[in-house]
């Protein structure tokens, strides 16, 4: 029964999580957002102490529940287990009947490097091995281009027959650096798992080796019944943490995740879930209804897509193709709004993307700057940020993006327009052109004659744009409207420290 209890709370999380970062309506952010949250590294970085406190007490009581049901890479690891695969030869089924040796001290340097590029501001390189953020990039690069490549076929065929209950979404590549890490991740921790269950969650997680310290004492735990343990070694075989020697009848529960496997395939009842106390040794004779069987559940291997190249916009029924943009250099990235700074967005963001895919305009995508490499930055080449959007900022689990009511958010500047006037089409074509001015939503950009001393209300008067820096928000809907190509005549600086 805890098996089946297990694994039913795990499949809903897994399943809640990951339709987080596939879902590009936003609709499903509003019911499972708490799930991002509650994890343990982005409640650390936001400051939540309510959230960590509780993931550590139940550690102590349950232990490593968080690394079995709540933590999506765990999960994942799961399905790629494939039980028995360690045993094809008898040195493989002694060695598996003896379990593993736990490998304690990479455990503690990867912990402590892990620790010291957080606390030297190198975020970017830690966060690599964050469970949640990796398991976030693996979602957002390659499970959700081929979510919308299904949701477009859908909504292809839903038109043909007259109807429009799916319509079709842009899948683009966000960043190849990103990508290619999140393949990298993707392959490595899948064929670990495969071949040997939590290999990563016990050898590089510094969020599985926290916990692991932790439920070393905790108070209920898998316990072996040595007056009727056989010594089998069919729980060790279970085991998908290696960490039970039924030789020696142990178990090692800074690595049990308490998947409760063993207990499922002990015939002579000897592995129980009990309450052992705090620093006392576990009770020798438990009574355990062996009558129940657990079915096991067969991993299911998640389909992996190649890089996604961006769609091409089309005009005048596909004679006439749109010159892609070109992203401007800017002195300083544009960070959403709520986020109060650059540098406090880079202390803070785990680099999850959680906020890249929930973005409905196509304005965030990963940087590819070592400082803050995969952390999402704006950029507006295929959108503008709309000041009626907090998407981002609603699902921020780390408090990178802090929650701004939608009527304050035109108050937030992000950035600052600049004018190019070698870009702009009035001085390039001698056309007239006032894109900026009419879709600024804000009124900062006001239009003046080309020549001075022209007069404004002529007809044939070109007219330029002019910036006023206290109206202007740093939306990019100039920027994004313009169309002048490859570059924009405007484009928006970042800044350092928002503006309120």
């Amino acid at each position: 029964m805890l098996k089946r209890i297990r694994i039913i709370l795990a499949f809903f999380c897994f399943t809640a999580i990951t339709l987080m970062f596939l879902d590009f309506t936003g609709t499903l952010h509003h019911y499972f957002e708490w799930l991002a949250h509650i994890q343990l590294l982005p409640a650390v970085m936001a400051g939540n102490i309510v959230v960590v406190a509780v993931v550590l007490l139940l550690t102590l009581l349950f232990g490593r529940w968080y690394c079995s049901i709540l933590c999506p890479m765990g999960v994942m690891q799961d399905l790629f287990y494939k039980p028995g695969l360690r045993h094809r030869n008898k040195k493989k089924v002694r060695q598996s009947a003896e379990g593993t040796k736990p490998m304690n001290k990479l455990r503690i340097a990867v912990l402590a490097v892990f620790v010291i590029l957080l606390v030297a501001g190198v975020n970017a390189v830690a966060l690599l091995i964050a469970p949640y953020s990796a398991y976030g990039r693996i979602a957002s690069n390659i499970f959700q281009p081929v979510y919308l490549w299904v949701n477009n076929l859908l909504a292809g065929v839903a038109e043909h027959y007259g109807s429009y209950a799916f319509y079709s979404a842009d899948v683009w590549l966000k960043s190849g650096l990103t990508l290619a890490v999140a393949a990298v991740t993707f392959v490595v921790v899948g064929f670990l798992a495969w071949r040997g269950g939590r290999t990563w969650c016990n050898t590089i997680c510094p969020v599985g080796t926290v916990l692991g310290f932790v439920s070393k004492y905790a108070l209920f735990k898998p316990v072996i019944d040595h007056s009727k343990c056989l010594s089998c070694g069919k729980c060790a075989k279970a085991c998908k943490a290696s960490c039970i020697n039924a030789k020696e009848k142990q178990i090692d529960y800074s690595r049990c995740v308490g998947c409760m496997d063993c207990i499922g395939d002990c015939k002579q009842g000897a592995v129980s879930y009990q309450f052992v106390g705090l620093g006392k040794k576990a009770a020798k004779e438990v009574a355990t209804d062996t009558t129940r069987r657990q079915v096991i559940i067969a991993g299911a291997a998640v389909a992996a897509s190649s890089a996604v190249m961006a769609q091409e916009k089309e005009i005048d029924g596909g004679l006439a193709a749109i010159e892609d943009k070109k992203i401007p250099t800017r002195k300083t990235p544009i960070k959403p709004a709520g986020s109060t700074s650059v540098k406090s967005f880079t202390n803070h963001c785990t680099a999850c993307q959680l906020c890249v895919s929930a973005c409905p305009n196509g304005v965030l995508r990963p940087s590819g700057d070592f400082g803050t490499f995969m952390q999402p930055e704006m950029s507006y080449e295929r959108g503008y940020c709309r000041p009626e959007c907090t998407a981002c900022a609603d699902v921020c689990p780390a408090g990178a993006i802090k929650h701004i009511a939608k009527e304050e958010k035109v108050q937030y500047k992000i950035g600052l327009a600049l004018y190019v006037a070698d870009n702009c089409v009035v001085n390039r074509d001698n056309v007239k052109c006032d894109s900026c001015f009419r879709h600024c939503p804000t009124g900062a950009i006001v239009m003046v004659p080309k020549t001075a001393g022209e007069d404004p209300d002529l007809p044939m008067t070109l007219k330029v744009p002019t910036i006023d820096e206290t109206r202007c928000i740093g939306c990019g809907a100039c920027e994004n409207l313009c169309p002048a190509r490859p570059f924009s005549a405007i484009y928006v600086e970042g800044r350092e420290d928002h503006l309120v």
